[in-house]
């Protein structure tokens, strides 16, 4: 790795752990779907946080992150339309109807088509304003200006889409293999709104959030 420091990669491996394992719209995501839906669609939806996330990546570093940092109006707008899409979320969950989910038991006319799994991945992995911020502040403080950059980036947005793969890949597994155990429609509504009300406040929490100068 001739354009980056072993020393200054393993820094960006911790950083990127405490980021990947700390929970969020998009681990809750793929919990709901896999209890709902099974495990594939769960994998299917982080496919499409994660693509989201390379995107603010590649933004960010085009400079669109500066412009939210530096426009109130601009990171307003997006706060307000992350928020609301998140609370959307929440209340689609909770009246979701208690239908338990076991393999094989679901018809497959009945399931969400895996495209709108990933869209809707797609939209939650980009309905927070701080996820562009935050890469806009993290990353360049790993590339090396005097080095390509590509090479940087590349290796940079690899390891960070595999690692958040791999963690929302095993919830997603790991949410299915116990769905099962809760196969009453009793166990699924109480889910059900556990996990919409986390959606809504989440999105409530967002809209509190300030832009830091």
């Amino acid at each position: 790795m001739t354009f980056m420091t072993l020393s200054t990669y393993l820094l960006y491996l911790a950083a990127v752990s405490v980021l990947v394992l700390s929970p969020g719209p998009t681990m809750l995501m793929c919990i709901t779907r896999a209890l709902q839906h099974g495990w594939a669609r769960g994998v299917v939806s982080g496919a499409g946080s994660i693509t989201a996330a390379l995107g603010i990546m590649l933004l960010s570093a085009l400079g669109l992150g500066a412009v939210l940092a530096a426009s109130e109006t601009a990171f307003t707008v997006l706060k307000v339309c992350g928020a609301a899409y998140l609370i959307y979320l929440g209340i689609k969950t909770w009246r979701s109807p208690a239908v338990a989910f076991t393999p094989g038991s679901v018809a497959a006319s009945t399931l969400p088509s895996l495209r709108a799994c990933y869209a809707q991945g797609l939209m939650v992995g980009a309905s927070n304003p701080k996820a562009l911020l935050f890469f806009a502040a993290f990353f360049p403080q790993f590339l090396d200006p005097a080095a390509a950059w590509g090479p940087q980036m590349g290796v940079l947005a690899a390891t960070f889409m595999a690692m958040e793969m791999s963690v929302l890949a095993l919830c997603s597994v790991g949410t299915a293999r116990i769905a099962p155990f809760l196969a009453s429609s009793a166990h699924v509504r109480w889910i059900n709104r556990i996990c919409g009300g986390l959606f809504a406040a989440m999105g409530g929490i967002l809209l509190t959030v300030r832009r830091h100068a």
